[in-house]
C-alpha cells in the first residue's frame, strides 16, 4: 500500500519521534511510506526518517514557515503534486497546526482513505468545531494518544485492540510507544544512593514547567542536602534557570548537560535517580516514558496525558504549578529505600507494556480496518 504521512515539521519533539515510530511500523508491514514534512526540518531528523525507510518530500526547501492564505495555497500545490506524483491510497495526518487545512485538501484531491493523529489534549484548541468537522465528515478515522485526550476532544473513548470493530468517521485511542533507542532496563534498581541525582530531559519552555525545577530542587536540598540537578535539554528559559540556580547559591549542584542526541539519552537517564516532569500542558510524556523505561521513578503534573502514563505505583503525581508538591512528593520518594525499589519495579513494568512491537500491531490493524 502506498501510504503519504503528513506532518508540519521535522524538528526534534516529541510528535516527531512517535511520527517516525508510525513509519517505523507501516515499513515493517512492507507498506511504501512517504513522508511530505510541509515547513521547519532539520538534516539530522530528515536522515532518521530516510534510515527508517521513509521517502522524504520537503515541501519547503528552505525550513520556514509559510502563513495566512499563502500557506493554505503552499499547502494545496505541495500536496496536489504529492497525490499526483505518489498516488497515496492513505493518508494519515499528524493533526498539528496546521492540521485540519491538509485533511480537507487530501480530500478533495482524492485521497480514498484519510487518518489523523492528534498528539495534544484539548486545552491547546481554543475551539473544537474545526477539528470536530473533520472528524465527522473528512477523516475516516481519528486517532489520539491517550484516552483522556479524546475524552476531552470528543466526549467518549476506546481504546484500539485488535478486537476493535471501526465506524465510519471514527475515533479512538493508540498509545504512542518508545523510541527504538530506549530499550528497557535490564532490572529495577533496589540500592537508594546517598546522594541522588533528579533529573530533567526536556524544553527548556514555560509550557513544559522548566521555571518551576530550580525552585523546587532548591526545597528538596533543605532536607537531602547531598542531592544534585541533572538538566539535559535547551530552550528560551535555559538562561533564566542558570540565573535562578545562580542566585540561590546551587550553581554547583547542578549540571548542565544541553541538548543530546537521540542515542545518547539512555545514559542520561541511567544517571538519574528520580526524574521530574512538571509540565503545564503535556500531550502524552514521552519522556516520562524513556524514564521509566530505564526503572527510574518519576515525579509529574497532573497535565494532559501524564496521569494515564503515570500510573500510582510508578511514582507520583501532583498539582500543575506546585513547587511545594513538586519537593515534597520527590522528598518522599527519595527517604525511603523500599519505597523507591517498589516504584522503580512498577515503573519499569509500566513502560513495558509500551512496546515498538504491540504499537506496530496495533498500527498494522488499524490500517487492515481502514482500507
Amino acid at each position: 500500500m502506498n501510504i503519504l504521512v503528513c506532518i508540519p515539521c521535522l524538528l526534534t519533539g516529541g510528535t516527531e519521534i512517535q511520527t517516525l515510530n508510525l513509519v517505523r511500523a507501516l515499513v515493517a508491514g512492507k507498506h511504501r511510506v512517504v513522508l511530505a514534512c510541509y515547513f521547519e526540518w532539520t538534516d539530522a531528523m530528515v536522515a532518521r526518517y530516510r534510515a527508517a525507510g521513509a521517502e522524504v518530500e520537503l515541501m519547503q526547501p528552505e525550513a520556514r514557515r509559510v502563513g495566512g492564505w499563502r500557506g493554505l495555497l503552499f499547502l494545496y500545490r505541495g500536496l496536489r503534486r504529492l497525490v499526483k506524483q505518489h498516488g497515496p491510497e492513505v493518508a494519515h495526518v499528524q493533526y498539528m497546526a496546521p492540521g485540519a487545512q491538509p485533511c480537507a485538501l487530501l480530500r478533495l484531491l482524492g485521497v480514498p482513505h484519510i487518518i489523523a493523529t492528534v498528539h495534544t489534549d484539548a486545552r491547546m484548541y481554543n475551539s473544537l468545531h474545526l477539528l470536530h468537522f473533520i472528524q465527522r465528515h473528512v477523516a475516516d478515522v481519528f486517532t489520539c494518544i491517550t484516552t483522556r485526550a479524546e475524552r476531552e476532544l470528543f466526549g467518549t473513548a476506546r481504546l484500539f485492540t485488535p478486537e476493535t470493530k471501526i465506524r465510519k468517521h471514527d475515533h479512538l485511542t493508540i498509545h504512542n510507544s518508545l523510541p527504538e533507542h530506549m530499550a528497557l532496563a535490564k532490572e529495577f534498581r533496589t540500592i537508594l544512593p546517598e546522594s541522588p541525582v533528579i533529573g530533567v530531559v526536556s524544553r527548556m519552555e514555560h509550557i513544559k514547567g522548566m521555571d518551576l525545577v530550580i525552585p523546587a530542587f532548591a526545597k528538596v536540598l533543605k532536607k537531602i542536602p547531598l542531592a544534585h540537578l541533572l538538566v539535559v535539554g535547551d530552550g528560551s528559559l535555559l538562561s533564566q534557570m542558570k540565573a535562578q540556580a545562580e542566585a540561590m547559591g546551587l550553581a554547583g549542584k547542578v549540571e548542565w548537560a544541553g541538548c543530546q542526541a537521540q542515542e545518547k539519552l539512555p545514559a542520561y537517564y541511567d544517571r538519574i535517580d528520580l526524574f521530574w516532569m512538571p509540565s503545564r500542558s503535556e500531550g502524552f510524556g514521552l519522556s516520562a516514558l524513556e524514564a521509566m523505561a530505564r526503572a527510574c521513578p518519576v515525579v509529574a503534573s497532573k497535565a494532559g496525558g501524564l496521569p494515564e502514563l503515570v500510573a500510582a505505583d510508578c511514582g507520583l503525581l501532583c498539582e500543575t504549578e506546585n513547587v511545594h508538591a513538586l519537593a515534597e512528593s520527590t522528598t518522599h520518594i527519595l527517604q525511603d529505600e523500599a519505597t523507591y525499589t517498589r516504584k522503580s519495579e512498577r515503573a519499569l513494568q509500566r513502560a513495558s507494556w509500551f512496546t515498538m512491537p504491540r504499537y506496530t500491531e496495533l498500527i498494522s490493524d488499524l490500517y487492515e480496518k481502514v482500507k
